[in-house]
């Protein structure tokens, strides 16, 4: 339709990623596009939305799927299948999210590390007047031990959770007496995530800074 908005999901990692897509409660999903699928190093697809769509996207790793796309992946895992259909990411997953407005081209859009970090991930939208979101460190080297989420297979580092995820505290998870702005408070933690990813969410009630408006049709989602 004239009013979709184009999304060009680029693989810029020296690795496949499967690409993994959820859209939002009560938002009717465009049949046309894919909930999961494996896009291998240097490729890309393209996929349409419609005005009204919100979801979002984030990038699977290590992912092994039979015929039939039952099985697994190391980080980002949507209940062990190749296509998500309706279920999110196993956390620490790096997450791009949209919400499109209007005729579908008016769009608030982040990238959030609320649920914690598995790849770099940037969103760029096709007008030079409108900021990129991204998270393009490699925060997996420097994170916190107690944060780390390791391979079983290899022991290496796979995923940095966030603090929420790690322990589940109200102060953390800005819940209870900390459900509030005001309450809660950047931590050590997000303030990690914070310094290697500017621009992107650290933890629920972020600088409102981290958060894009913009007017475009068309936008590129990279991993790595």
């Amino acid at each position: 339709t004239t009013d979709a908005v184009t999304f060009t999901v680029a693989n810029e990692c020296k690795y496949t990623v499967w690409p993994g897509i959820l859209t939002s409660a009560n938002v009717p999903r465009n049949s046309s596009s894919s909930t999961g699928y494996e896009l291998p190093a240097g490729r890309r697809t393209q996929m349409k939305m419609a005005a009204g769509w919100s979801g979002r996207v984030w990038g699977r790793t290590g992912c092994v799927f039979d015929g039939s796309g039952i099985g697994s992946c190391v980080s980002g895992d949507c209940a062990g299948r190749l296509s998500c259909d309706g279920t999110g990411a196993a956390p620490p997953t790096t997450l791009a999210e949209f919400a499109l407005q209007g005729l579908g081209v008016l769009q608030d859009f982040y990238v959030s590390l609320v649920d914690g970090f598995n790849l770099p991930l940037s969103v760029a939208p096709h007008n030079s007047t409108c900021k990129v979101a991204s998270c393009n460190a490699s925060i997996d080297s420097g994170c916190p031990a107690e944060l780390r989420v390791l391979s079983p297979a290899t022991g290496a580092v796979v995923g940095c959770k966030s603090a929420c995820l790690a322990f589940g505290t109200p102060q953390y998870c800005c819940s209870g007496a900390y459900s509030t702005p005001a309450a809660c408070k950047p931590t050590t933690y997000s303030r990690f995530f914070k310094a290697a990813c500017p621009s992107a969410y650290s933890y629920a009630y972020d600088d409102p800074s981290s958060l894009y408006t913009c007017s475009a049709s068309t936008y590129t989602i990279t991993f790595c």
